[in-house]
């Protein structure tokens, strides 16, 4: 019963993060100055709450089966992070890349419509970063 109140006040809380910094906005004006300070407050609140929501939920996850040895090494730990960086920096880098070749390809298109092919599979390419990363991430994942 402990843990359902716990749980209900921090979803609370986790909305008057939210509502009290647009509360702000709205009141005045809403001037640019004023919209920077209320989104500020609302991404420090709301994440800073989550962290440390996850941090003191997590803290006391531990078992006694977490005790028990699991011929986990070094290597398997390395092997995880590989995999999440592979991943991770591919998904930033086809983020980078379809960002500025699919605006250049929808700017080609609104000019020549002819040219919809030649755009698109540019944009694909850029797409294949991702999928090559996830790709290689699943084979790091099997070596372990």
């Amino acid at each position: 019963m402990n843990s359902v109140i716990v749980q209900v006040l921090t979803a609370a809380a986790l909305v008057l993060t939210i509502l009290v910094p647009m509360a702000y906005y709205f009141k005045g004006e809403g001037s640019k100055k004023r919209y920077k300070k209320s989104l500020t407050a609302n991404v420090c609140g709301f994440f800073g709450l989550l962290l440390i929501v996850s941090v003191v939920t997590f803290a006391g996850a531990g078992t006694a089966s977490a005790a028990v040895d699991t011929g986990a090494g070094f290597a398997t730990g390395l092997g995880y992070i590989a995999a999440a960086l592979v991943t991770g920096m591919s998904g930033i880098g086809s983020g980078i890349a379809v960002a500025s070749s699919a605006s250049a390809a929808l700017g080609a298109i609104s000019e020549d419509g002819s040219v919809f092919g030649k755009s698109m599979i540019f944009v694909a390419m850029a797409e294949g970063i991702a999928l090559y990363g996830l790709i290689i991430s699943f084979m790091i994942l099997g070596k372990l």
